[in-house]
């Protein structure tokens, strides 16, 4: 020990200072170790966590966003398509009526009264009204001439009435082969040049005329330009033929300049819409470039034979059925796409929406989330900054305390640090959500890392929870459709044998829905104790509408019915209880009959219905070709007459709807009424419940799972005669 002046060298206060020197040293060198180590460790971690947080965003945005565009693109395709559809399903059905009323006038001409007929008026120009117009040559005072036309006359309320069912109909007509033009339209003007003198108009020539001869039934010709107004069109058209000779050409057109207009709207925000017909041309697109460009003529490309493989298999698999969304490559890029066919017309709606464009939401949130990221680093790296000052102030300050400041600021470090790697470590799929807790609130940079981990993590779990709210909103939509499936067959007798107590008869039916609901229905119910109604019905439409209007319309029935009216009354009651609050303009073909069972006396009446079939005792099932009246719903003030028949012991009556002989294979081809007669006879003489089974089986066979869109409905009763 050596003494220098004041200053004592080896002494135990040097030794002392030495020692908290050493032990400020180290405590220093411990503390600059542990701090560069916790913050490297901090580094490590923010960049690993940002990592993972940034692969779970893409991988969750991405899955995410392709279920919300695969969702929104076939919800919105699928409304498109069968809006559109319901328009040429509409068109088709206004067609149908014209060409059957055309028949059974053309049947018998001479028992048709002599209407009166004239030609265009400006006068009339925006009055809907009946205008004859004849090919060059043609004389309109010709007798035989002049008959027939007067015949077809009788159609002109009809098409009047036609012509106001939808916005978007052009005109409603009927062509004779002589070159006589009967059309329903409120553009009387349009049939007079521009030096005032009436046109002359020549159907023969028209491509809707010859294709509906040369098909030999109804046609839907390609889009055309109107030869009195130039709006583009199209036009369906049947022949009608009595004993194999053309005596006219029904038809009637719609506008699809609508429909052109709001495909040309379509283009935006990176998707739109295209029209291919059934030729596999672009009809209506936006596009001006590439394989969707509209081209008229020759020059159209079939896209069902592109050289782009994708887009030629999605057109030819969307002309047989709904498609997926697939991913399909394009001159401008890879975009997803789907195509829904719209079955009248066999054309397709396309809609197409850009891949870029849908990963765009990603690409935002993962910038997003850098930035904020970068944000976090800055305000740390400024936080760091300003705790080591501190550091070194109250080291220098209390070097006494150091140690257990150490222990106290390493705790303060560390501890908050391994709660965050933990809590961040047990995060998984049941459990997304990063929480703050008290341990993480320190003030400083820990505290802001925390918080930008929390917000980030309660952002994509709300993001996650939207996704599962939707998908529980379709699931309730699905279960509701189900029960609605459930009230609507408890409402139709479902209970066999009907009437174990009546040995008079059996009788079975079944019901079997193209939706989840539907609009055809069947019933049967002893108006007394002689006398067994039955009815076979088809509502106009599909899905919840039409089962609503067959509730209503079941019910009507029934309680006409055990008014004790005959069936020609029941049917003229429930027309004008329908027509009388009929706002949407509905209707529902209707077979009702009523069975005296002591004696097989059978009357009946028929609403547009489909013919019913016969066996009599020995024989084999026959069409009943039978008098048809107006469709329920469609007209007011319409009375229906009745026939009658006689069911021996041993008969049997059969009816449907048209969802049976109407049911298409993947071909397209229909059922038919030859092959139900067919599926009947197979075993003409079993009971009413195998001759369903026989013909449900017949159809299956036919369509081999091919999806239906009518219902299927059938009854089957068997007349056994009174008891002794």
């Amino acid at each position: 020990m050596r003494k220098i002046k004041n200053l004592v060298i080896g002494g135990i206060e040097n030794k002392i200072f030495n020692l908290i020197l050493f032990t400020v040293v180290l405590i220093c060198v411990a503390l600059w170790a542990v701090t560069t180590y916790q913050g490297n460790m901090l580094s490590q971690l923010t960049e690993q966590t940002g990592e993972r947080q940034r692969e779970a965003i893409a991988a969750i945005s991405d899955s995410v966003m392709e279920q919300v565009v695969e969702q929104s693109m076939g919800r919105t395709t699928r409304l498109e398509a069968r809006i559109a559809d319901e328009l040429f399903s509409g068109l088709k059905t206004r067609v149908e009526m014209l060409g059957s009323y055309a028949l059974k006038l053309y049947s018998d001409p001479q028992a048709a009264p002599q209407m009166p007929y004239d030609g265009p008026d400006p006068a009339h120009n925006g009055e809907v009204t009946a205008q004859l117009i004849l090919a060059d040559g043609v004389d309109g005072a010709d007798p035989d001439l002049a008959f027939r036309l007067g015949v077809a006359a009788n159609l002109s309320d009809m098409m009047v009435s036609l012509f106001g069912a939808s916005a978007e109909t052009n005109s409603c007509f009927i062509a004779l082969p002589e070159g006589a033009f009967l059309v329903t339209d409120d553009r009387s003007a349009t049939k007079y040049d521009a030096a005032g003198n009436p046109v002359s108009y020549d159907p023969r020539t028209r491509p809707w005329y010859q294709q509906a001869v040369e098909a030999g039934g109804l046609i839907f010709t390609d889009v055309e330009v109107d030869a009195f107004t130039g709006d583009i069109g199209i036009v369906c058209a049947m022949p009608v033929y009595v004993g194999g000779r053309l005596e006219a050409v029904v038809g009637s057109d719609l506008f699809l300049t609508a429909m052109q207009s709001a495909v040309q709207a379509s283009d935006e925000n990176g998707g739109y819409l295209c029209v291919i017909n059934r030729n596999g041309h672009t009809v209506f697109s936006p596009k001006t470039e590439g394989p969707f460009r509209v081209v008229q003529g020759s020059e159209a490309v079939d896209l069902r034979q592109s050289g782009n493989a994708e887009l030629s298999a999605l057109v030819n698999d969307a002309m047989t059925g709904e498609t997926d969304v697939r991913r399909i490559t394009l001159e401008d890029g890879s975009c997803y796409a789907i195509g829904v066919p719209m079955p009248t017309v066999g054309w397709v709606l396309l809609s197409v929406f850009s891949e870029e464009m849908a990963a765009q939401p990603t690409a935002m949130l993962q910038d997003s989330y850098r930035q904020i990221e970068a944000e976090a680093k800055a305000e740390y790296r400024v936080q760091s900054g300003h705790s080591r000052t501190t550091f070194n102030v109250l080291l220098a300050v209390a070097a006494l305390l150091v140690l257990g400041g150490a222990v106290v600021l390493g705790k303060r470090i560390v501890r908050p640090l391994n709660t965050i790697t933990k809590r961040i470590a047990e995060l998984g799929e049941t459990n997304l959500e990063f929480k703050m807790e008290d341990v993480y609130r320190t003030g400083d940079e820990i505290e802001v890392l925390a918080e930008s981990f929390a917000a980030l993590s309660h952002k994509t779990v709300e993001y996650v929870g939207e996704v599962k709210r939707v998908t529980a909103e379709k699931e309730r939509i699905g279960t509701e459709l189900q029960m609605a499936t459930r009230i609507q067959a408890a409402m139709l007798p479902h209970i066999f044998p009907a009437f174990p107590d009546r040995p008079e008869m059996d009788i079975y039916a079944v019901m079997d829905p193209a939706k989840e609901v539907g609009g055809d229905f069947y019933d049967y119910f002893l108006i007394d104790n002689d006398h067994l109604c039955m009815v076979m019905a088809d509502v106009s439409g599909k899905g919840v509408p039409a089962a609503l209007f067959m509730m209503a319309s079941k019910i009507i029935i029934q309680s006409c019915a055990m008014l004790g009216q005959s069936a020609g009354e029941i049917l003229t009651k429930t027309n004008e209880a329908i027509c009388s609050n009929n706002a949407e303009q509905m209707f529902v073909t209707v077979w009702l009959g009523i069975l005296e069972l002591s004696t097989g006396k059978l009357t009946a009446a028929n609403a547009g219905h489909e013919y019913p079939v016969v066996k009599r005792p020995g024989g084999r099932f026959e069409l009943l070709h039978d008098r048809h009246g107006f469709v329920i719903g469609g007209l007011e003030g319409v009375r229906y007459t009745e026939y009658g028949l006689r069911l021996e012991p041993g008969s049997k009556l059969f009816v449907y709807t048209d969802g049976v002989a109407e049911a298409t294979n993947a071909a397209k081809e229909l059922f038919g009424t030859e092959r139900m007669l067919d599926a009947l006879n197979e075993d003409a003489n079993a009971a009413p419940q195998q001759i369903l089974k026989n013909v449900r089986g017949a159809v299956d066979g036919f369509v081999q799972g091919a999806e239906q869109f009518d219902d299927l409905t059938m009854l089957c009763l068997e007349y056994k005669g009174p008891t002794a």
